[in-house]
């Protein structure tokens, strides 16, 4: 990773506003959602960032047991800083876990970064009729 740039871990580590900001007003999955969903959804979670001059500009974490099985969620780059290989290197970091070696499975849902994860062995499910979800649709919104 370029000097420049920092990869931490834990809750205590993140910019809780940032991240927020990010997924209420950026992103395509998490539009409107509330400040203290975000903030209990960070403390539930293994949460990795990435960090440039001491602000955060990165982003991801994983819902899991850390035995058998985690659920990868909102993974962003702030767009000034993306094209620097900064989501491989979190990928990586993440995927280097000692525990991550012991999950049986690892799911994510994206709507345009299949390349990225496909170098990190994700591919689309061999067995869809098996995995059924329940969606709320605008969850965030009144």
């Amino acid at each position: 990773m370029d000097k420049e740039y920092s990869i931490h871990t834990g809750y205590e580590a993140m910019d809780i506003a940032a991240i927020h900001h990010y997924l209420s007003q950026e992103s395509y999955w998490a539009k409107g959602i509330p400040f203290e969903t975000v903030q209990r959804s960070l403390q539930h979670s293994f949460c990795i960032g990435v960090f440039t001059g001491g602000r955060q500009i990165g982003f991801a974490r994983l819902v899991t047991d850390y035995s058998t099985f985690g659920y990868l969620a909102d993974v962003y780059i702030l767009p000034a800083h993306r094209g620097k290989g900064l989501s491989k290197e979190m990928m990586q970091y993440i995927m280097d876990l000692d525990w991550m070696a012991g999950l049986r499975r690892i799911m994510l849902a994206t709507l345009d970064a299949h390349g990225l994860y496909q170098q990190f062995g994700f591919k689309v499910t061999e067995t869809p009729e098996r995995i059924m979800e329940r969606r709320k649709e605008q969850a965030y919104t009144k």
